[in-house]
């Protein structure tokens, strides 16, 4: 990418830039502005700190901060209490004021555990996202969404908190595995599905380019997402109604990560498979054409992501959904689609959500 690309999140105040391009992780003046205090602590894991913990150091040196690191085990299995407490350890064993600045270094898991605990940490302390994979990139690095999983339900316990800047360089993708690539794939269809018919035919064009992580693509794919992501949590930053559109596909995908174990599948893998069942029941209520849930199918396939769910059971497939954020008084909310670029979020009885379930779940 020959150049860095800068989208706004417009929360007044709380407005903040999406720094764009290769090669950006060195660049200290990307983080100057952003780092008022005397110290800084970076949180990051076990596989992400020797590939790229190094660099943002050196890029931190030159501004004479007093610079730390939080490595934490790498997975979603580890997004929980016992893990986010390392950081408060950290913190509290190195009596950070709260002026200190967060990084977070690291995908999806880093991001919102990091901005948990910088909502937390003497009641707010300011934090800098750094995603290094596609998924955090184009998805949860943006938008101040923060948290942590219970055995019960996916990212119940958490804080909206938006971070001071989002720096996401490209070339940091260039290290994925391809099963954390097609993740992030699957959150940029869900993009395209959502907002934008004419963003989700270039997906359905350019799939291949994005699998095999050509640096333009890619560009694109993240610039896109995340002006559709700005331009939706500027309107609705707490998720009153509009923001809910972006689980598209997560009602059904959380479901699956708790039912199986969370980290069995990742999480873009679960949204992947959640996006072929929320459009199988858009097509039973009517919402939907055949066609366009055939275009959504070939598209996850097409993007190495299943589009067969795991057999969890229909009453805990039903069990499971009904703790979701979107639930109310116990009953399902799920997003759908009418067409490419427009959603509505409904209920659906109970016997078209079971009839789904088993045309989707694979026997």
């Amino acid at each position: 990418m020959a150049s860095m690309i800068t989208v706004h999140v417009d929360l007044g105040e709380r407005a903040y830039p999406i720094h764009i391009g290769a090669d950006l992780l060195g660049r200290t003046e990307l983080f100057a502005p952003h780092i008022a205090g005397a110290a800084v602590t970076i949180v990051t894991n076990t596989t992400v700190d020797p590939l790229y913990g190094e660099t943002l150091r050196r890029a931190l040196a030159p501004l004479g901060k007093q610079v730390s690191t939080v490595v934490l085990p790498d997975g979603e299995a580890y997004k929980n209490w016992e893990t986010l407490n390392q950081i408060f350890d950290a913190l509290l064993g190195a009596r950070a004021d709260r002026k200190t600045t967060l990084i977070a270094l690291g995908g999806g898991v880093t991001g919102d555990m990091t901005g948990f605990a910088a909502a937390c940490y003497m009641r707010g302390v300011p934090f800098i996202q750094v995603p290094t994979t596609l998924l955090s990139q184009v998805d949860s690095s943006v938008g101040g969404k923060t948290g942590i999983n219970h055995p019960l339900g996916k990212n119940m316990i958490g804080a909206f908190y938006q971070p001071q800047a989002v720096i996401a360089d490209i070339a940091t993708l260039r290290t994925l595995p391809q099963r954390e690539l097609a993740a992030g794939v699957a959150e940029v269809i869900k993009t395209g599905a959502i907002a934008d018919a004419a963003f989700f035919e270039w997906i359905e064009g350019n799939v291949e380019a994005l699998n095999r992580c050509e640096p333009e693509a890619l560009a694109y794919a993240v610039k896109r997402s995340c002006e559709i992501k700005a331009s939706v949590v500027a309107a609705d930053e707490r998720e009153g109604g509009l923001r809910a559109i972006l689980n598209f596909g997560h009602t059904f995908g959380h479901a699956i990560e708790a039912g199986l174990g969370y980290g069995e599948w990742l999480h873009g893998e679960a949204v992947g498979c959640g996006m072929v069942m929320a459009a199988d029941l858009s097509v039973r209520l009517g919402y939907l054409d055949e066609a366009s849930r055939q275009r959504i199918v070939r598209v996850v396939a097409a993007g190495h992501l299943p589009t067969r769910a795991p057999a969890l059971g229909e009453a805990r497939y039903m069990q499971l959904m009904q703790v979701d954020k979107k639930a109310e008084a116990g009953a399902i909310k799920f997003i759908l689609l009418k067409r490419f670029g427009e959603t509505l979020i409904t209920r659906a009885p109970d016997e078209a959500v079971h009839a789904t379930l088993a045309a989707t779940v694979a026997a």
